[in-house]
């Protein structure tokens, strides 16, 4: 998987002047080389123009403030396994 590819991963991001948390949903690269995400927000936002709030957004590389690291361990996995 390239550095770019961002699935799953849970990340904070700036949007529309809203600073929004979520989990990628799936990249791509658009048209011209730009990167962006399909994120999964944690809580969904409300904007003025719709009616019903927004649980996903799309993110481009250069708005994403910080990837949160949500590693998670099994705990079926031991030491001695």
């Amino acid at each position: 998987m390239s550095n770019w590819v961002k699935d799953g991963k849970t990340i904070v991001a700036n949007y529309l002047g809203e600073q929004v948390i979520g989990t990628v949903e799936s990249s791509r690269v658009k048209y011209g080389g730009k990167v962006q995400y399909t994120v999964v927000l944690n809580r969904p936002v409300q904007f003025r123009w719709r009616s019903e709030p927004s649980d996903r957004v799309l993110i481009d590389n250069d708005e994403i403030v910080e990837e949160i690291n949500t590693e998670v361990y099994s705990p079926f996995e031991t030491v001695n396994s």
